[in-house]
């Protein structure tokens, strides 16, 4: 059993603009519901960001203190960042990507994840919230990134 959530978001600037900030770790939490801090913990084997680099997040999810491991599993800018969760409470699978569209930027997060064992019972009000939170997060990602408009 898990849980598979997207969103979707027209933002109205350039797909590299719209993915050079939503891509770089070191703007996670000014974007990203309930992540108070990312940290780079293991480089890229070429060194920097990108496949096989890790971040570790601390976030709050239904008011619980969650520390999670995400590994770059693809990274192909502007268009592609994909994580998988080495580390935390349960498996998870987050990808983002980023395409032109007439309007600007056709943003996409999608998450996916085991809700097996402890979270099983939560699953539906799981779904829920990240549907939620990733909703508020495409929206935040643009007023960031707009903010005079």
């Amino acid at each position: 059993m898990g849980i598979d959530e997207s969103a979707e978001r027209v933002i109205p600037l350039p797909c590299e603009q719209v993915a050079a900030y939503a891509m770089d770790w070191r703007h996670d939490a000014e974007w990203t519901q309930g992540i108070r801090e990312a940290t780079l913990t293991r480089e890229a084997e070429g060194g920097g960001f990108g496949a096989g680099a890790e971040v570790t997040r601390t976030a709050y999810f239904l008011g619980k203190r969650i520390d999670y491991v995400l590994r770059v599993a693809a990274y192909d800018p502007p268009g592609l960042l994909d994580m998988v969760s080495v580390a935390g409470p349960m498996s998870m699978h987050v990808t983002y990507t980023f395409a032109p569209h007439q309007g600007g930027t056709l943003a996409r997060i999608r998450v996916r994840g085991d809700t097996a064992g402890f979270y099983r019972p939560a699953a539906p009000l799981m779904g829920r919230k990240v549907r939620s939170s990733l909703v508020k997060d495409l929206r935040d990602l643009e007023q960031r990134l707009t903010p005079s408009r």
